[in-house]
């Protein structure tokens, strides 16, 4: 065997296997992506739903626009830092942490939706009360139960006239007031308007006063805010003390990496430094999660 033979099999080898893993990661890296478009296309449908419940309507391919892009800012926000060619450890670090956020930032449109769900549910809460008042008005004027939730669409405000106007285009349309009114209760997903809704099945199936009940449950729901605004009040000290440990150390590493990036930098780029970064969100997580335990307070 030739002297160049043996130099060609001598190259062959870490060539193929090259070639094999190369061809293992591509293949790797591509089905991750699949999985990743999927899971995306189905979040993003199913986040513009749930917009559209909200009376939003954005298109299910801008959603994932929106993900995507907030995953890439935050990718390179937590991996261009720490990249460094000569020290492996704070670029795999930075490349675990980038993926880590990254992943967390692709779920932001379904918190912000959770947000604006909650919002919405408070401010139709608030409304619901004066609306109880004007249905037991517009009953005792003679009016039928589905003349008195009109007057709430013509007179009301969003969502409340939202709401009820959807229920009654069901109804319209042949759906029967039972089942109208428990795809409201569903999608509002307020406590208060179950507790409406079950009284006016049971009184509309028994016979029952439904003026009597609707100022009941009015002054019910008043009741009721008035305990959950003393209790806000009694708890925004602890509300506050979390929020500002929980952002302190945050706040306080960005203003010094800043201020003494000679120093800041390298120790983000150690062993030490980022198993100190590690300790400190995981001890920031699990605070920030008894303080809301002791601070959430179900009325």
């Amino acid at each position: 065997m030739t002297p160049e033979t043996l130099i060609a099999l001598k190259w062959a080898a870490p060539a193929l296997l090259g070639i094999s893993f190369g061809g293992f990661a591509f293949t790797i890296v591509r089905a991750m992506g699949s999985g990743a478009g999927a899971y995306s296309d189905t979040l993003s449908e199913e986040t513009s739903r749930q917009f559209e419940d909200l009376f939003l309507f954005i298109p299910a391919r801008r959603i994932a626009e929106i993900g995507w892009a907030a995953a890439a800012v935050v990718f390179l926000v937590c991996f261009i830092p720490l990249f460094d060619l000569s020290n492996p450890l704070a670029t795999t670090a930075g490349l675990v942490l980038g993926l880590t956020f990254g992943s967390l930032a692709l779920m932001a449109p379904t918190r912000i939706v959770a947000v604006l769900r909650e919002r919405r549910r408070q401010k139709f809460n608030l409304q619901l009360v004066e609306a109880l008042g004007s249905m037991s008005n517009a009953l005792r004027a003679g009016f039928s139960i589905n003349q008195a939730f009109e007057t709430v669409v013509q007179n009301g405000e969003k969502p409340i006239a939202q709401e009820f106007g959807v229920m009654l285009q069901q109804m319209r349309v042949g759906l029967n007031f039972y089942d109208a009114l428990q795809s409201l209760d569903k999608r509002v997903g307020s406590d208060d308007l179950t507790l409406v809704v079950t009284a006016v099945d049971i009184a509309r199936r028994t016979g029952g006063n439904l003026t009597e009940i609707f100022d009941k449950i009015s002054l019910t729901i008043r009741e009721r805010m008035r305990i959950e605004r003393r209790v806000m009040t009694l708890t925004s000290q602890g509300r506050l003390q979390g929020l500002i440990v929980a952002c302190m150390p945050g706040v306080l590493g960005v203003a010094m990496t800043f201020l003494k990036p000679d120093l800041m930098i390298p120790f983000f780029k150690s062993v030490n430094g980022m198993v100190s970064v590690g300790v400190t969100v995981l001890l920031i997580a699990v605070g920030w999660f008894f303080i809301r335990k002791i601070i959430k307070i179900d009325v």
